[in-house]
């Protein structure tokens, strides 16, 4: 019998604000066991959706098991994944609302790789083609975006210090707490990978509000619809 399983093109790794996918369609759950633990997904025609905090958000940003997630990405057959991430903005001049596909990213602590028992050196990047995709589709959506843009990956799942953006914001652009471990994850097992970011609050100090973690959950409220146009259009093309 056929299955949705057998039919996977691309794969999306969402976050905050995005449970369900059914703006790309039907979809069936599966369980995938990995040697690093089980990974939960959601599988459609041709895409394979995790959700990277789980479906009810209970899984904190410093305890995401992003190797059983990209190992289980890799074991279907998945070449080519799209990171869907939320972020703070380093600048005031990277509005609330703007959607980014971050061309580089920066992450100093904590870094995760599957090579713990071998002397492999790779070079972390994000995919230049997948990145294409991403802003192409915007264009033909007329969806505004900003095509660059280097994203710094903090530790969590506290949020940063004044002193800590202050000194990001020489070096980059917005902040998160997942994109740069799963790029890196991504690299060492040969899968093309990409991120599109909301921007959803400023950074701590960047402006003289007091950053609420509360607020920035309720400010995400209707700023996604255009992302998921744009990754129902990627997954349309790829399939």
């Amino acid at each position: 019998m056929y299955s949705l399983i057998d039919n996977i093109m691309i794969g999306l790794i969402a976050g905050t604000g995005f449970y369900d996918v059914d703006f790309l369609g039907k979809a069936e759950d599966e369980v995938i066991s990995t040697k690093y633990g089980e990974a939960h997904a959601m599988v459609g025609s041709g895409f394979m959706l995790i959700s990277r905090h789980g479906k009810d958000h209970s899984i904190p940003p410093h305890m995401i098991n992003h190797k059983a997630n990209i190992s289980a990405l890799k074991e279907k057959g998945v070449e080519e994944v799209v990171g869907i991430t939320s972020v703070g903005s380093l600048r005031k001049s990277i509005i609330i609302g703007s959607i980014i596909v971050p061309h580089d990213f920066m992450q100093l602590a904590e870094v995760q790789t599957f090579f713990d028992n071998a002397v492999v050196h790779i070079t972390p990047s994000i995919d230049e083609g997948v990145r294409r995709k991403l802003i192409l589709a915007a264009a033909n959506l007329n969806i505004k975006l900003t095509p660059k843009g280097v994203y710094f990956q903090a530790v969590g799942p506290r949020l940063e210090s004044k002193s800590e953006i202050n000194l990001m914001k020489d070096y980059a652009d917005i902040v998160g707490m997942t994109m740069a471990t799963e790029a890196t994850l991504s690299n060492e097992l040969g899968i093309r990978y990409a991120a599109i970011s909301t921007v959803d609050n400023y950074a701590n100090g960047v402006t003289k509000d007091v950053l609420d973690f509360k607020k920035v959950i309720e400010s995400m409220k209707g700023k996604k619809d255009n992302v998921k146009k744009i990754i129902k259009k990627v997954v349309e093309e790829t399939r």
